[in-house]
């Protein structure tokens, strides 16, 4: 997978990221007038996190898609391998991919944030980027469109780093007391509790002020790699059953 993201361009798409965010930071240096350092780190943390999101999802979607359309699915499906074991490799690559850029994005960070809390913030990254190839993984297998599979991925991360605004909105003060609207905070709630809390995990916070405790940072990453099992695990699934 290494190779692969190296042959489709996705080495410069990373470099071009990095660039524009020690361009930015270059910038709002000069326009800053107070504690320039924080907006910098800010600003350039939470440009490196989405670019990261956008490439690894585009990168697996893209790489699935082009092995059904060259036939290398088929060629790979005679093998004498199972079929679990060849979507978890698929898998493992890709979270490979984004501990490389979730290692190569958090590099600058350290001109402005301690260490430890860049650290911190790479290994939340990590595991978000996990995650995110693993949902790009599974839409793309059972999508098999590309625009589908990028637009199902796309949807689950910007719910799942959106639902804690969309619940405070529903329980706010000025919601209406009545039957629907109760049932639709439920509703809402429920569909909080089958999505990843996305909202609490690489925190730009966590560069400027102070690390979560370890029992809280532990649990957000046991939450993450705990959807990424359900996630492959119903990836293999339906991957078997297709295949069969």
């Amino acid at each position: 997978m290494l190779i692969e993201a190296r042959r489709s361009g996705l080495v410069w798409l990373a470099a071009a990221a990095l660039l524009a965010g020690m361009a930015l930071s270059a910038f709002l240096a000069q326009l800053a007038i107070t504690e320039s350092r924080l907006l910098q780190a800010a600003v350039v943390a939470a440009l490196l996190r989405v670019s990261a999101v956008f490439l690894l999802a585009t990168q697996v979607v893209a790489s699935v898609r082009r092995e059904i359309d060259d036939r290398r699915l088929e060629l790979m499906l005679a093998l004498p391998v199972s079929r679990a074991v060849q979507y978890l490799g698929r898998l493992a690559g890709f979270i490979a991919l984004g501990i490389v850029l979730a290692a190569a994005f958090a590099l600058p960070l350290l001109l402005w944030a301690p260490a430890a809390a860049v650290f911190a913030w790479a290994l939340s990254l990590a595991c978000e980027l996990a995650l995110v190839g693993a949902a790009a993984l599974f839409f793309a297998m059972t999508l098999g469109q590309l625009v589908s599979a990028l637009a199902a991925t796309a949807g689950l991360y910007l719910l799942a780093r959106s639902m804690s605004a969309i619940q405070a909105i529903a329980a706010g003060p000025l919601a209406q007391d009545t039957l629907a609207h109760d049932l639709a905070r439920r509703a809402v709630d429920g569909v909080a509790l089958l999505l990843p809390a996305l909202d609490r995990v690489t925190r730009t916070e966590w560069l400027l002020y102070a690390t979560p405790d370890a029992r809280s940072y532990a649990s957000l990453l046991g939450g993450m790699l705990i959807y990424i099992a359900l996630l492959a695990v119903a990836g293999v699934f339906d991957f078997a059953r297709r295949a069969a």
